[in-house]
């Protein structure tokens, strides 16, 4: 079954080989690692459906493997699909209700619809696919019909898996896969033939034709039982020249390399690859796949996980066994062997960090500055905020509620300011900078609810910095540039005393960033009447930061940003429009501002998999190749700069490189068209056009003069500051035509809560 808008999706992602490959990989034989489809690109699409295979040959490497898990229907045919149980991934329980059985398999009793109750017209005509993964598209279920071998094999692949997982099973049931195995060799390629029962892959021995097919053998878990030997899989790793005598290679669950411990962070790494190249066994690791929780030390960036398998000193793997074949693809081809040494081309956009490395450590603190600077971050980022007595330090809000653990001594100094934000919090400005320095800062956890926990072995470690220490340490790095963003400076001024625009000056003046051209300064705020003061220094770059997401920015209004700012940052839902968990495609906001030459910093990314949308395939690269390749944006502005640097320095990440393979931007709306229409989620509505109201903010109040008093008594569990006289985009005062943006950023917050999955 062919779609009609698939060649379209084939032809936006469509690749070709490997770039050439370093002198030597450290394999069995010194090739690039294989990748191996499990059923096709089953990381989108149902597992063995036509549209996952044709996805993972355009999307892959061309020499990538489909692998098919063969099952034998009642009357011999050959179908691919991974579960022995049918109804884990179609919608067989539904079409025929009453046959469900119950079978003992390798000592199990499984209950289920399976295929040895079915012709293959049973289960050709009346069976579609569903996604077995409930995380993952289920747009496409009930539109695919299960594919048998020879419908796999006539899409040509340039070389051809079958996994052999129950062959006692089919045995029991009067099907001899043997039989069926060497009447398909005669008509189609098969160049690897796997399963974890030992007597299997014995009975092919000298019944294929010879050196055309690879026998593996398949581990399962160290303490399942291989049913022909009574033996667990622990005891038989132990002897790899047994296995060699009936194999020519392993695969093994990618823990038996790479070991977890139970905090789920990386262990050393065994000695089982050098010793089954040892022995001349190849290796293959499984399963891999973009959304399945791996360790903290990946950091939530899957071709991380990858590079350990393939670029290391110690070995590489031969194959990848894996659902995102196109990720494995990219690892391969584009990022193993390419050290944070390689240049990056001139012209490409920055790279920002957001609070330094604050995916990898608490955010604006020393470690998480020093660890951007490691992962080759071009601009590292303080957001100013002031302590009671005027101290200015870094930190992502002015609430100690985020990002330390202020709640634990300092919950009498709770408080409500309607200015700052609608939520109580512990706020900087009632607070001494010696109170500020007891605590101790908390990595931020945004998808904490999804199970994305972020290193917690370093929850708490570093410690926050003033903002003269910061400058301090960027003067004394490799940084090419910081960025200070300066925020609530209405509010300070009025109603603390504090002036936090002629602190941020003072300080890079009394570090002479006023008068050195070595480290680019950015200065950013959403405020106007901020950027306006800082016009006088000529080397400071001014960015605006527009938080509300927007679909459109007319001209005059864009005209009017330009004589504030250099740059403007906006969030990505104001760059993309999305259908659930879908992008729909892409708004005006980015063509108006490149139509008037002002650069744009997309904000704020992130790798975890709840912050990408279907499209990227659960990849972050992908969404990076989209703003940087597909929308032309200037800055990424990310909680994980090791990642945007990684694709920046990849020699893939040029689409005009006309390299054999690159890692191309997805294209809004692609996925969405291959889904049939009943199964579409609802179009969200738009997101308002930028107004004038949003842009130009009145001049900055005088800073107020507070008098020294004595300290006042012991304040109550909660206060309440309550002051309505500002705005909480820029806390700036209130004037008429901005009276409806609170109504609109409502609306705005829904719209963005709802764009992610």
């Amino acid at each position: 079954m062919w779609h009609p808008f698939l060649p379209l999706l084939l032809l936006l992602h469509g690749a070709a080989a490997a770039n050439s490959p370093p002198p030597k990989w450290l394999t069995l034989r010194g090739n690039a690692p294989a990748i191996v489809a499990r059923g096709g690109y089953s990381g989108l699409f149902p597992e063995s459906s036509e549209f996952a295979y044709q996805f993972a040959l355009s999307t892959s490497l061309k020499d990538v493997i489909l692998l098919c898990d063969l099952q034998l229907t009642k009357d011999g045919a050959g179908i691919c699909k991974t579960d022995l149980r049918l109804d884990n991934s179609t919608n067989i329980a539904t079409i025929f209700p009453k046959r469900r059985k119950t079978y003992s398999v390798n000592g199990e009793s499984i209950r289920g619809w399976f295929s040895v109750d079915f012709t293959l017209d049973e289960i050709y005509n009346n069976i579609t696919m569903v996604q077995s993964i409930y995380s993952r598209p289920s747009i496409f279920d009930d539109s695919l019909p299960l594919l048998t071998v020879e419908e796999v094999t006539g899409l040509r692949p340039s070389q051809f898996w079958l996994n052999v997982q129950y062959y006692m099973f089919f045995k029991e049931h009067k099907l001899d896969i043997i039989t069926y195995i060497r009447g398909a060799s005669k008509m189609n390629r098969i160049d690897y033939i796997s399963s974890p029962e030992i007597a299997f892959l014995k009975g092919l021995n000298g019944k294929l034709p010879k050196g055309k097919t690879k026998l593996i053998f398949r581990f399962r878990d160290v303490n399942a039982v291989e049913p022909s030997t009574n033996k667990t899989y622990s005891s038989l790793l132990e002897d790899l020249q047994e296995i060699k005598s009936f194999a020519s290679g392993i695969l093994v669950p990618k823990n038996y390399i790479w070991p977890v411990n139970k905090d789920q962070y990386l262990e050393p790494h065994t000695t089982l690859v050098t010793d089954a190249h040892s022995l001349g066994l190849e290796i293959y690791a499984d399963i891999f796949a973009n959304d399945l929780p791996a360790s903290y030390n990946y950091s939530f960036d899957p071709t991380a996980e990858y590079l350990h398998y393939i670029d290391n000193s110690n070995f590489s793997v031969d194959g990848l066994l894996t659902d995102f074949p196109s990720t494995a693809s990219e690892s391969v081809a584009c990022l193993a062997y390419n050290n944070n040494d390689t240049a990056r081309k001139k012209g490409r956009p920055l790279v920002i960090t957001h609070n330094g490395a604050s995916g990898v450590f608490a955010g604006s603190t020393d470690l998480a500055y020093q660890q951007a600077v490691e992962d080759g971050a071009d601009v590292i980022d303080c957001s100013v905020q002031m302590s009671k007595d005027g101290v200015a330090f870094c930190l992502d809000t002015a609430d100690l509620m985020s990002g330390t653990n202020a709640i634990d001594f300092f919950m009498s100094q709770s408080s409500t300011v309607p200015d700052i934000q609608t939520d109580s919090g512990i706020f900087s400005f009632d607070l001494t900078w010696s109170d500020i320095q007891t605590l101790k800062p908390e990595i931020l956890s945004p998808f904490a609810q999804a199970g994305a926990i972020r290193n917690p072995a370093a929850k708490n470690k570093g410690k926050l910095m003033t903002l003269a220490e910061f400058l301090e340490f960027a003067k004394n790095s490799t940084v090419p540039g910081i960025l200070i963003n300066i925020e609530n400076a209405p509010y300070l001024a009025s109603e603390k005393g504090l002036d936090i625009v002629d602190a941020v000056s003072g300080a890079l003046t009394n570090a002479s960033y006023d008068k050195q051209t070595t480290q680019q300064v950015l200065i950013q705020s959403d405020d106007t009447a901020i950027l306006s003061i800082f016009k006088k220094y000529n080397s400071y770059k001014r960015v605006l930061e527009i938080p509300e997401t927007i679909s459109n920015t007319p001209k005059p209004i864009v005209d009017e940003i330009k004589q504030f700012a250099h740059v403007v940052k906006l969030p990505r839902a104001s760059l993309v429009s999305t259908a659930g968990p879908f992008l729909s495609g892409f708004t005006d906001v980015m063509k108006a501002m490149r139509d008037a030459n002002l650069p744009v910093y997309v904000s704020v990314l992130r790798n975890e998999l709840d912050s990408l949308p279907f499209d990227f395939f659960s990849d972050p690269m992908v969404e990076i190749a989209t703003y940087v390749d597909g929308l032309g944006v200037a800055g990424l502005i990310t909680e994980f700069p090791a990642t945007a640097t990684a694709y920046l320095r990849s020699p893939c990440s040029y689409e005009k490189s006309q390299l054999p393979y690159t890692i191309l931007p997805t294209e809004p709306g692609s996925l969405l068209s291959l889904a049939p229409p009943e199964a579409l989620p609802p179009a969200q509505a738009p997101a308002p056009a930028l107004d004038a109201a949003d842009i130009v903010d009145p001049p900055l109040p005088p800073v107020l003069h507070i008098a020294d008093e004595p300290a006042p008594a012991a304040a109550p569990t909660t206060t309440t500051t309550t002051t309505t006289t500002t705005d909480p985009k820029s806390s700036q005062p209130a004037i008429a035509a901005n009276g409806g943006i609170r109504c609109l950023l409502t609306v705005v917050l829904v719209i963005i809560s709802l764009s992610y999955h």
